[in-house]
């Protein structure tokens, strides 16, 4: 039996209609710009404009993030076509699944799954941080010991964060869109502030050089797994700053771009995607981008990139502090705090349609793919997740593992945009609402972009990617492959190749129709 067997898109879509397995129409282009404006702003702005500064770009941090967003911009031309398309559940694994096989589709779920878990416990985390310097001095203060796993037992902040999530997720996707939408209100706001205020602080000198000369590490620094695997690969000596140091930057601060990647796994609760997921997804992406890139000079502008450390959690209110605006490193505090909430829970939220997507397939227990009569939710895999992420967030210290969520999402970024080749050839007939220009050579331009990235993650990072890949593929060939739906077959279900699709989907339309001018 193939494991590159391939669901079709009509067969995707009809099971979104099946009694007890489908999700409430609620979302429209409105709600899908403040997903993903909302997921996006959040530590990319809080904490990452500092942390690659410092340690990695300097000024020229504004660079890596329009380097990140370009990579970002052409792998979000290659989602719009595709959620277009298919408006289903589970994003990049249900595109996966109508175009690559099977197999690589689990890969593509489980590297998702990842991506989300991480991700949301991270943040939890950062949001406890950030309690903690909005609470201290004040009787609500909270006790070291559970206040963090470093200093303390755990971090209780970030898990109970992580269950009240749950429940809001649980009863209702149009409930946590409006939280969503108020709670996005309020961070642009506080970015909005941010950038007005330090215009008048901005002391042009801290911009020059805006790209640091490169400087070399340290032995102790240069170990293998802790240097970018593109320096391993090609026997770079180890260096901060310079051109590989905004590269560097760049892999690091894609993290905030992953903010489309969710608003596709919302397609099937969405009320026209044809029209509104290109809307949500193109919109929401320039948006941030733009946010990013001027925030990133604010922060530049008013300390030196030298007295930028790295390891500071609230890069944005130590800058205000340093300069004597300490009303605004206050309210930065209180904006990251509360922006990071909806972060989180919109991570929580992709995890969970992911993981429906799956399970609705049999590639995961059929019974996690059960919706809520009422609240029309997946209610069990979202209390499933929603614990698991508490525990993690609560008892792990998630420093090292963060990473992973750059890799799992670059990595899936990757197989969109080959899926966006392969389905232009084997249904060209299907109806597609927004189209991506150049194909194939634009979402090359996008696999290579994504790779290259990749290669500049730490070697460390891409071992833990790889232990994982093995974790996913001994569970799909133990459990997955022999459960999956596929495997009873019936309209809609092939079992070939998917470059043999094109020939044998008589059923469905697809026989003997030869691509159009346009689609090649």
């Amino acid at each position: 039996m193939s494991v590159f067997r391939t669901k079709s898109i009509e067969q995707s879509i009809r099971d979104t209609e099946e009694p007890g397995h489908q999700l409430k129409k609620s979302l429209g282009a409105l709600d899908l710009i403040v997903f993903g404006v909302g997921v996006c702003i959040g530590a990319g702005i809080f904490v990452l404009t500092g942390q690659a500064a410092g340690a990695n770009a300097g000024p020229a941090v504004a660079f890596s993030f329009l380097i990140a967003g370009v990579v970002a911009g052409l792998s979000a031309i290659c989602y719009a076509e595709l959620a277009s398309t298919v408006p289903v559940a589970g994003s990049a694994y249900t595109f996966s699944f109508a175009t690559l096989g099977e197999l690589v589709a689990f890969v593509i779920g489980w590297d998702l799954v990842l991506e989300f878990t991480v991700g949301s416990a991270a943040l939890a985390t950062s949001f406890s941080q950030y309690l903690g310097v909005v609470l201290q001095d004040t009787p609500f203060a909270i006790p070291e010991a559970i206040a963090s796993v470093d200093t303390g037992v755990m971090n209780l902040p970030a898990g109970l964060l992580i269950l009240g999530l749950t429940v809001v997720l649980m009863t209702g996707i149009k409930l946590s869109s409006r939280i969503n939408q108020v709670v996005t209100a309020i961070k642009v706001a506080v970015v909005l502030l941010v950038i007005i205020v330090g215009l008048f602080f901005i002391n042009v000198a801290n911009w020059s050089p805006f790209i640091p000369p490169s400087e070399g590490t340290a032995p102790s620094e240069a170990g293998v797994l802790d240097v970018p695997l593109v320096e391993t690969l090609f026997r770079l000596e180890p260096t901060v700053y310079g051109l590989g140091g905004v590269f560097a930057a760049a892999a690091l601060v894609f993290f905030a771009f992953i903010g489309f990647d969710v608003i596709a796994t919302t397609a099937e609760e969405t009320r026209n995607p044809q029209r509104d997921l290109p809307i949500g997804i193109l919109g929401s992406l320039a948006i941030v981008t733009v946010l990013y890139m001027a925030v990133s000079l604010i922060i530049a502008g008013i300390r030196p990139y030298s007295d930028i450390d790295p390891a500071d959690g609230a890069p944005l209110a130590t800058a205000f502090t340093a300069v004597g605006v300490t009303w605004m490193g206050n309210v930065v505090a209180i904006g990251a705090c509360i922006g990071l909430i909806v972060v989180a829970m919109i991570l929580l939220l992709g995890q969970t349609r992911v993981g429906f997507a799956m399970s609705r397939d049999r590639l995961l227990p059929p019974a996690l793919g059960a919706v809520h009569p009422k609240f029309g939710t997946p209610y069990r895999f979202t209390l499933l997740a929603g614990i698991v992420i508490a525990i993690i967030a609560t008892f792990v210290p998630l420093s090292t593992l963060a990473e992973l969520v750059n890799i799992g999402t670059l990595f899936a970024f990757m197989l969109v945009a080959l899926g966006v080749i392969i389905l232009r050839r084997t249904r060209p007939d299907l109806k597609r609402s927004f189209r991506v220009p150049f194909v194939p050579v634009l979402p090359i331009i996008a696999i290579a972009l994504c790779f290259f990235l990749m290669l500049n993650l730490t070697g460390g990072t891409w071992l833990r990617f790889f232990v994982w890949m093995a974790i996913g593929l001994a569970v799909y060939f133990l459990y997955s492959r022999k459960r999956s739906i596929m495997v009873t077959g019936g309209p809609g279900y092939n079992t070939v190749m998917p470059e043999q699709q094109r020939q044998t989907d008589v059923g469905l339309g697809g026989a003997g129709i030869a691509p159009n001018e346009d689609d090649r």
